[in-house]
């Protein structure tokens, strides 16, 4: 039973008539009736009393009439909630993001996409890298502000847009040795304790650690782990060790020093990350946003 077949012997019950009945439903009047005895076959009794010149409801029929309405109605309130759902523009954005990297143009981002769109809330997720990914990819989150792993290959199911790149320096407390100077060789940071993230969070840090070392016969020892940038800067800043990662400066001024390796690392790609195919029209304007923000860096 579909709900075709209830619409038509709606129509032929109210006109009490098969041909006006298919004139409303802009239909013939043999495939109206194929409908309606189907409909009976399909119920195992008579909906309707049928005469030469017109047709009248059985008991049964007025019965069936009442709940065939009520179905009707229902799907048509269900169909006009759906598209009034489908229809508006969504109140939130969820955006995961790494807080240093974006310490820049995360807050001018946010003013420029308030004043395009003031009615939506942007709910920041500071989630790592990994997190963010699998975020866009499931749904939880329409946009990712990332740090791109540096196997591309891993971004392939997504939309990935760079809006600037970054050094690789190591950064150090001020008063290490290596502060004095304005470049250090991968070959000496080798040797130095370092500072870096969790293993199980940020697996795409040890594949640039891999990558940036794979030059030196010499190995880096990660001796602390921290669960976000902010924490290995601050182990940093107390003298733990040092750290590779990206240049920022802008957001520690005076308090770690961020030295030039030498051989120069590859630049770490910053961007955007969202799913494939069409974007709402709000993570649009968000995307946009970004990288006219990233554009006047």
């Amino acid at each position: 039973m579909e709900l075709r077949h209830l619409r038509y012997f709606v129509a032929v019950a109210e006109a009490e008539n098969l041909s006006r009945a298919a004139l409303k439903l802009h239909v013939s009047q043999p495939p109206l009736s194929r409908q309606i005895r189907d409909l009976e076959d399909e119920l195992g009794f008579l909906l309707l009393k049928r005469t030469a010149k017109s047709v009248s409801l059985t008991e049964a029929g007025r019965t069936f009439l009442n709940g065939a309405r009520a179905v009707l109605q229902h799907a048509d309130e269900a169909v006009t909630k759906a598209r009034a759902v489908a229809s508006a523009e969504p109140t939130e954005l969820h955006v995961g993001h790494s807080p240093t990297p974006f310490a820049e143009i995360l807050p001018k981002t946010l003013r420029a996409f308030q004043r395009a769109m003031p009615n939506v809330h942007v709910r920041l997720h500071d989630w790592s890298n990994k997190d963010t990914l699998d975020g866009v990819r499931d749904g939880r989150l329409e946009l990712g502000l990332i740090t791109a792993p540096p196997k591309g290959s891993s971004l392939r199911d997504l939309r990935y847009e760079e809006l600037f790149h970054q050094r690789v320096c190591v950064a150090v407390a001020p008063q290490h040795l290596f502060a004095r100077r304005r470049s250090v060789p991968l070959i000496e940071v080798a040797a130095e304790v370092l500072i870096g993230l969790t293993r199980e969070d940020y697996p795409n840090y040890y594949d640039l650690l891999s990558i940036i070392f794979s030059k030196v016969k010499r190995k880096p020892r990660v001796i602390e782990e921290h669960d976000s940038m902010s924490g290995v800067m601050s182990a940093v800043e107390a003298g733990t060790g040092v750290a590779i990662g990206p240049d920022f400066g802008y957001s520690f001024g005076n308090r770690i020093k961020f030295l030039h390796l030498t051989p120069e690392p590859k630049p770490i790609s910053v961007g955007i990350a969202g799913p494939k195919g069409r974007l709402s029209p709000v993570a649009e304007k968000f995307w946009q946003c970004a990288k006219e923000v990233a554009s006047a860096k």
